[in-house]
């Protein structure tokens, strides 16, 4: 009897980890939506958003990035691709900006695009301080968000999965 009750209970607690398991997959997104203006970044899957998140922004958000150095975020239609979990923010997933139509763009007025643009979490992984409450902007242009966020963006994202950033 004793061994019974034992072995049920192992198998309970089997079956509730491998449930806890599934959770903590979680959904995956086919589409990120950064809403600029909204201050918000959506994860979505088919017709559905099922997580939204807080974020801040380059020091000068209104509009789409011009030019390296101009401090704003890029609004279009981009691809998040690739991962990078040593990058001197809390990880960081990178944009594909810019895309043939930005440098296009930048080559008819004389000037360099920029790069780099990413999400991340908070330099050197500390976690943000009361300026990301207020959602005070300050990065170079790319999208932060708190370092739980991002763990959960990491993980409901694989590469090449595409990110829209709209005004």
């Amino acid at each position: 009897m004793f061994w019974a009750k034992n072995i049920c209970a192992l198998c309970a607690l089997c079956f509730c980890l491998c449930l806890s398991g599934a959770a903590l997959a979680g959904e995956k997104a086919d589409m990120v939506i950064v809403d600029k203006s909204e201050r918000m970044l959506y994860l979505k899957k088919g017709d559905k958003i099922f997580k939204s998140f807080p974020i801040v922004l380059g020091d000068n958000p209104i509009g789409h990035k011009q030019q390296e150095g101009d401090r704003r975020t890029p609004e279009g239609r981009y691809v998040l691709d690739f991962k990078n979990r040593n990058s001197k923010y809390y990880k960081s997933i990178h944009i594909s900006y810019p895309n043939k139509e930005d440098v296009r763009n930048a080559r008819k007025r004389g000037v360099k695009p920029g790069s780099g643009i990413v999400i991340h979490g908070s330099p050197g992984g500390i976690s943000f301080s009361s300026r990301f409450k207020r959602r005070e902007d300050w990065t170079d242009g790319c999208i932060a968000v708190g370092n739980s966020d991002m763990n959960q963006i990491w993980n409901a994202v694989d590469v090449n999965t595409p990110i829209l950033i709209l005004p």
